[in-house]
């Protein structure tokens, strides 16, 4: 079924995990400007305001308690664990010249005990933690002098953990452009009215992004051939409303839409649907001609992705989307979440299948996971049937998909343990096999305590996959 070396692991980002935003020399980023998350961004805010909660400040404290979570995320058993690294621990402010050693040592003592304790880190390079003074300063990724920022940066971490670390990625989610620009480029569209002109910020940000990407990948192979450099887009598929042509063909162009940067970032180049979206919304991108040779040259290893629901469109509605994926009309076949997302299993078989026949090339679950509410019974327990089901459907699915031939490297639940929820900011939607006493006031003890899908998830991964049977754990003889 499984691969013997499958990778089950968790994840999490730097930002919603660390806290110590400014401890250890480290600057401002873009996450911790942000005290409502993702979904819930008006005006952009790029100053810390007075008497605000920024949940991402304190998040768990991961920065000072990752040595006792690392313990007991291996004894769950994964064989892997994917983090970012703060950028704005290795430089501030971003356009440094020398890196903050501070920072660079939180690292080694992280994958150090990572390795330790048998487990592989999966780094993400830029996880929505973008320098703030790279913004306020440059502009964001609208401005080309991000790509050597980044390009500096890259070179610093490949070389200081190349005997740490095998498996990358450079961009989380970089598709979310579209969606939820601020965090995924660093670029602030929303006093921006005429759709031309967002439309040209979001493909130049974009393109920069994609120029830094294929260069992250050039250091990272020229310090390490053997290092595994993937792209991380979000992926959940788009299912046409109903079987008018006009709502099956404009969720087929909104698909493209995201596969257009894994176009690039795997097969090294434009791809020619992008010329019509130029010509017709009359863009004048600024590409310079050595970038489509680092294009060409800096093709990922492996398509990594995120998958939580799929989504229903009607030809013609207002386009939106959060760190979930796009939102679209309610699917009636299908149960949603208390947050009003859509449970779909069959969808992961169904992207798997999709992804595999384009591009065949190994594929990444990197981000898993489904986020309720946790409630302690009389035993001080939690038992948490819902995400043991959610995890049960959702690899079985999986299993299917490498049946059908995808080629899937390791299976990421996001995340293992409670942490800050990029979405909404709060700590009460928790993803977690192990609980964290915080609620979203910032209150709480930030006690760690296994819940029963903490030894659901071990079985699985005890057993490779093959024993799913969540019984057990439901009816507390865990």
């Amino acid at each position: 079924m499984f691969p013997k070396e499958f990778l089950w692991g968790g994840a999490i980002a730097a930002n919603q995990a660390e806290g110590a935003y400014l401890e250890g020399g480290k600057g401002l980023s873009i996450a911790d400007v942000l005290p409502v998350g993702a979904q819930r961004i008006g005006k952009v805010s790029l100053a810390l305001e007075k008497d605000t909660h920024y949940p991402s400040h304190d998040a768990i404290d991961f920065y000072h308690r990752f040595e006792e979570d690392i313990d007991l995320l291996a004894e769950l058993g994964i064989k892997c664990f994917r983090t970012s690294i703060a950028w704005s621990r290795i430089f501030p402010k971003g356009d440094e010249l020398i890196p903050n050693e501070a920072g660079l040592l939180f690292y080694d003592r992280l994958f150090n005990k990572l390795k330790e304790k048998g487990i592989e880190p999966v780094v993400t390079l830029s996880h929505f933690e973008t320098p703030l003074h790279l913004v306020t300063e440059y502009g964001g990724w609208l401005n080309r002098k991000l790509i050597d920022c980044f390009d500096r940066y890259t070179k610093v971490v490949f070389d200081r953990y190349k005997n740490q670390v095998k498996y990358w990625l450079t961009f989380n989610e970089i598709n979310h452009a579209h969606t939820i620009p601020f965090l995924a480029a660093a670029i602030d569209v929303t006093a921006i009215t005429n759709e031309r002109e967002k439309l040209q910020s979001i493909y130049q940000a974009s393109h920069n992004m994609l120029v830094a990407s294929a260069k992250a990948v050039l250091n990272g192979k020229a310090v390490n051939p053997a290092n595994q450099i993937g792209c991380m887009l979000s992926l959940s598929p788009i299912y046409p409303a109903t079987c008018n042509p006009a709502d099956v063909f404009e969720s087929y162009q909104l698909r493209r839409r995201s596969l257009f940067y894994s176009d690039v970032q795997l097969r090294g180049e434009y791809p020619k649907y992008f010329d019509r979206i130029i010509k017709e919304n009359q863009l004048a991108l600024v590409i310079e001609p050595a970038d489509l040779a680092i294009l060409s040259r800096g093709t990922c290893d492996y398509l990594g992705f995120s998958f939580y629901r799929s989504s229903l469109h009607e030809a013609g509605m207002k386009i939106l989307g959060n760190t979930g994926g796009l939102l679209g009309k309610k699917n009636p076949y299908l149960e949603e979440t208390e947050w009003g997302w859509p449970i779909d299993p069959l969808a992961l078989r169904y992207v798997c299948n999709e992804l595999t026949d384009r591009y065949q090339k190994p594929l990444f679950i990197v981000e898993n996971g489904v986020g309720v509410r946790d409630e302690f019974n009389e035993q001080r327990q939690i038992i948490d049937k819902e995400r043991m089901r959610y995890l049960n459907d959702h690899v079985a699915a999986m299993a299917e998909a490498i049946k059908d031939g995808s080629d899937i490297l390791g299976y990421t639940w996001w995340g293992p343990i409670d942490i800050v929820s990029a979405g909404t900011g709060e700590m009460e939607k928790r993803y977690g096999f192990i609980h964290v006493d915080k609620l979203n006031d910032g209150s709480g003890s930030l006690s760690r305590t296994k819940k029963a899908s903490f030894n659901y998830y071990r079985q699985i991964i005890q057993t490779n996959g093959l024993n799913r049977d969540f019984s057990v754990f439901v009816n507390n003889e865990s």
